[in-house]
C-alpha cells in the first residue's frame, strides 16, 4: 500500500509510519496501538489515519454523514459502543468504524459483529481486561559494562545504529582491544582479524554480532519484557478467562518472566544473587572482619605478661621499632591466629569461593599491625573480581532468559493483541445486549422499522416505548408536540447509521436503503436571516440533482436519505407550506427517500402535486393534563395537534361554562 495514499497522510507521516516493523499489517488489521507507535502519532491521529486506509481498501469515497445533525447521531452512538469498552486501546478501535456505502466495508463489520455476539461478556474477563494495554517499546536502555569494537570506520557506523544500547570503539590492534578489556567487563570485536589473538579479559571476537542482536543485547529483549510484564500476565488471563486458543506456550512464557525482574534483570538464580551479594556487601563485610581480628588480637594482648630486658628494648629503639616490631616479636602466634579468624569471616560472610576467596585473604597482610587494617588495593582487587564474575554470570543469564523470550515476542505480541480485540467484540456484544439489537437489512428505495427503540433518550433504555415505522419514498410525519416526532426521526437516523457502519442495530427487525448520503437537518431555533434562508435552498436543491460519480456515471438522488424536523420555522408559516411542498416534489421526482416532521402536514399535503404520504403519531387524548399518545406512527393519519386535543377536552367536559364556544371551535379543526 502507497502510505501517502492514505488521506491525511503526507510524506513526513508516511516516513514516520515507515519506521514501524510492518505499517501495511498494522492497518490491514486496524491495529491503532501499532500504528500510534509511529514518531508523532497520537492514537487518536492513528484511529483517523486507520479509518481512512480502510476507507481506500474498501474504494469508499466517504462523505456519508452528510449534515451536521447526521455527524452529531454517529458520534453519540459511537459514545454508546466506547462506553461498553474496557482498555483505551478498545475505544479508539472503535473509532475506526464509521457509517459507509461500500458493500465490501459492511460485510466485512457484520461478519465481526456475528461474531461478537456469539461472546458472552463475562465478568472475569472484563476484570482482567483492565490490565491489558499495548505493549510499549522501552526507550533509554543503556549497558555500560559491555562494548563493541571494530578497526573500520563503515562498520563503526553500522555498528553504531545496530546497538544503540552499547558503547561503539575504534580500535588499532590487539592492544588498544586490552586497554578495552580492562575498563569493560566484555568487549565483542567484530573484525575477523583478532581471530585467535589472546587478550586478557572477556573478549569475544563475533563478526556476526550484529545479525544476533538479542545475544550481544539481551537488555533490549528483556527490558522489553519486564516493562510489559503486567501487561502481557493480564493478557494471558483474558485469554484463560475467556478460553481463547493461542499459539503461545503460556507455560514457558509465564516461566520466562518469572526469572525476569522488574528493572530486566534476571532473577532466581542463586549464584548470580551470592555475587551481587557480595559485591553490594563487600565494604560492611571487611569492616566486620577487621573488628573479628582487633577483637581478638586485643583480647590477647590483654591477657599477655610481656617482658622486655633493658638490652633488648634499648636495640629496638635504636632500631627505630615500634609496637608492632614487639607484635611481632612476642604475639606472633596471636596475631596470625586474629589475622586468620578476620579472613575466614570474611570469607564465610560474603560466601567467597574460588579466586575471590584467594584474593579476599590478602586484603589482611601478614605483617603484625595494630590495629588490624585492610589493604585498599587487595581490596579493590577483590572487587573488581567478584564485579567481573557478578557481570559475566549476569550477562551469561540474560543471554539464556533473552534467547527463549526472543522467540516468544512475535507470538506475545499477537497474544496482548488479540486480547485488546476481545475488547472490542465485548463492546459490541454488550451495546447489542444492552439495547436489544440485530443486524439490518440493507436495500430496497425506503427504510422499515420493527420494535425499534432509540438510545439516546434521555429515560431508562428498558422504558422506551418500541417504535414500529416504515418509510417508502418521502413521506410526512405529524403529531402533536412532545409526542415523539423528533425521537422517532432520531430513531430513524440511528439505525441507518448503525446499519452503514455494519453494526447491530436497537430494534427487533429493521431494513435500511442503501444509500450513500444521510441528510438530517435538525429543527432550527427561530426564523432564518434572508442569507441563512437561501442557504438552506441550496442545499435542498443540490439533494434533488444528479452529480458525476467517480467513473464518469451519475449518482442519483435515490442514493440519499433526507430527514427534516419542522423546516417550516426558517420562515413564515405561509411560505413554509408552499417551500416544504416543492422541495417533497423535487425528491419524488428524483426518487430520494426520506421523512419530514411538520406541524403543518395538512397545509403542505394540500400545496404538494403528488400524493404525498401524511403519517401521525395518534395521540389518545389528555389524562390528567398529560398526553396520552402511541408513539408508533399511524399510516396515512394526520395526527391531532395539542390545541385541537385541548379544546376538545374542554367541550366533552359535563356543564363548562362556554361549552358552545369550545364546541364551535373544535369545528375549525
Amino acid at each position: 500500500m502507497d502510505l501517502q495514499a492514505i488521506p491525511g497522510v503526507g510524506a513526513k507521516t508516511a516516513d514516520a509510519l515507515g519506521s514501524l516493523d510492518d505499517p501495511e499489517g498494522a492497518l490491514e488489521r486496524g491495529d491503532v496501538a501499532a500504528v500510534a507507535g509511529a514518531p508523532g502519532v497520537s492514537e487518536g491521529r492513528a484511529a483517523r489515519i486507520v479509518r481512512n486506509a480502510i476507507r481506500v481498501r474498501h474504494d469508499d469515497p466517504g462523505g456519508f454523514l452528510a449534515t451536521d445533525r447526521a455527524a452529531e447521531i454517529h458520534e453519540r452512538v459511537l459514545g454508546l459502543l466506547q462506553e461498553r469498552a474496557v482498555t483505551e486501546y478498545a475505544r479508539q478501535r472503535l473509532r475506526t468504524f464509521y457509517p459507509s456505502a461500500a458493500d465490501s466495508r459492511i460485510a466485512e463489520v457484520n461478519a465481526f459483529v456475528a461474531d461478537a455476539m456469539q461472546r458472552t461478556p463475562r465478568d472475569d474477563v472484563l476484570e482482567a481486561l483492565a490490565g491489558v494495554e499495548p505493549l510499549s517499546a522501552p526507550s533509554g536502555v543503556s549497558v555500560r559494562e559491555r562494548c563493541v569494537a571494530t578497526t573500520d570506520a563503515e562498520t563503526y557506523s553500522d555498528a553504531a545504529a545496530a546497538f544503540p544500547e552499547l558503547s561503539v570503539e575504534i580500535v588499532e590492534d590487539a592492544r588498544d582491544l586490552a586497554e578495552l578489556a580492562r575498563g569493560y567487563t566484555t568487549v565483542v570485536a567484530l573484525d575477523e582479524a583478532f581471530v585467535g589473538v589472546e587478550v586478557e579479559g572477556d573478549v569475544r571476537v563475533e563478526p556476526d554480532a550484529m545479525e544476533r542482536p538479542a545475544e550481544v543485547v539481551p537488555e533490549r529483549v528483556l527490558s522489553f519484557f519486564a516493562a510489559n510484564r503486567d501487561r502481557i500476565r493480564a493478557a494471558v488471563s483474558v485469554h484463560e478467562a475467556a478460553g481463547i486458543d493461542t499459539d503461545v506456550d503460556l507455560d514457558a512464557l509465564d516461566g520466562a518472566l518469572a526469572h525476569l525482574e522488574g528493572d530486566g534483570s534476571v532473577a532466581g538464580d542463586d549464584e548470580l544473587d551470592r555475587l551481587t551479594r557480595a559485591v553490594n556487601d563487600l565494604d560492611a563485610a571487611v569492616s566486620d572482619a577487621e573488628s573479628v581480628a582487633n577483637d581478638r588480637l586485643r583480647e590477647a594482648i590483654g591477657e599477655q605478661d610481656v617482658t622486655i630486658e633493658g638490652a633488648d628494648l634499648l636495640s629496638l629503639v635504636e632500631r627505630g621499632a615500634g609496637v608492632d616490631s614487639l607484635l611481632g616479636r612476642e604475639l606472633a602466634d596471636e596475631y596470625d591466629d586474629a589475622v586468620g579468624a578476620a579472613r575466614d569471616a570474611l570469607e564465610e560472610q560474603l560466601g567467597l569461593r574460588g579466586e575471590a576467596a584467594k584474593l579476599a585473604r590478602r586484603v589482611f597482610g601478614d605483617e603484625p599491625t595494630f590495629p588490624v587494617a585492610r589493604d585498599d588495593d587487595a581490596m579493590a582487587r577483590v572487587r573488581e573480581s567478584l564485579t567481573a564474575a557478578r557481570d559475566r554470570r549476569a550477562a551469561g543469564r540474560k543471554r539464556e532468559l533473552a534467547a527463549t523470550l526472543a522467540d516468544l515476542r512475535a507470538p506475545t505480541e499477537a497474544l496482548v493483541h488479540d486480547a485488546l480485540e476481545v475488547d472490542v467484540a465485548l463492546a459490541v456484544a454488550r451495546f447489542a445486549a444492552d439495547f436489544d439489537c440485530v443486524l439490518a437489512e440493507r436495500g430496497g428505495r425506503g427504510f422499515r422499522i420493527e420494535g425499534g427503540r432509540n438510545p439516546l433518550l434521555d429515560v431508562a433504555f428498558a422504558e422506551t416505548e418500541p417504535v414500529e415505522y416504515g418509510v417508502d419514498g418521502v413521506a410526512l410525519l405529524s403529531g402533536v408536540n412532545s409526542g415523539g416526532k423528533t425521537s422517532t426521526l432520531d430513531l430513524v437516523a440511528v439505525v441507518v447509521v448503525l446499519a452503514h457502519m455494519g453494526l447491530p442495530v436497537p430494534a427487533e427487525a429493521a431494513r435500511v436503503p442503501a444509500i450513500a448520503e444521510l441528510h438530517y437537518y435538525a429543527k432550527s431555533q427561530g426564523t432564518l436571516d434572508a442569507g441563512a434562508f437561501e442557504a438552506t435552498l441550496r442545499d435542498f436543491a443540490s439533494l434533488t440533482e444528479r452529480v458525476a460519480d467517480d467513473e464518469g456515471g451519475e449518482e442519483s438522488a435515490a442514493s440519499r436519505l433526507v430527514l427534516v424536523d419542522e423546516l417550516e420555522s426558517i420562515t413564515e408559516p405561509g411560505a413554509s407550506a408552499k417551500i416544504i411542498a416543492g422541495i417533497l416534489e423535487a425528491l419524488h421526482e428524483a426518487g430520494a427517500s426520506g421523512v419530514f416532521v411538520s406541524h403543518l402536514a395538512g397545509e403542505i399535503r394540500d400545496q404538494c402535486g403528488f400524493g404525498v404520504t401524511v403519517d401521525g403519531i395518534h395521540a389518545a387524548g389528555l389524562e390528567d393534563g398529560e398526553l396520552v399518545v402511541e408513539r408508533s406512527p399511524v399510516k396515512d393519519h394526520l395526527a391531532r395537534s395539542t390545541p385541537e386535543l385541548i379544546v376538545e377536552k374542554l367541550a366533552e367536559a359535563d356543564g363548562a361554562v362556554g361549552e358552545g364556544f369550545y364546541e364551535r371551535l373544535l369545528e375549525k379543526f
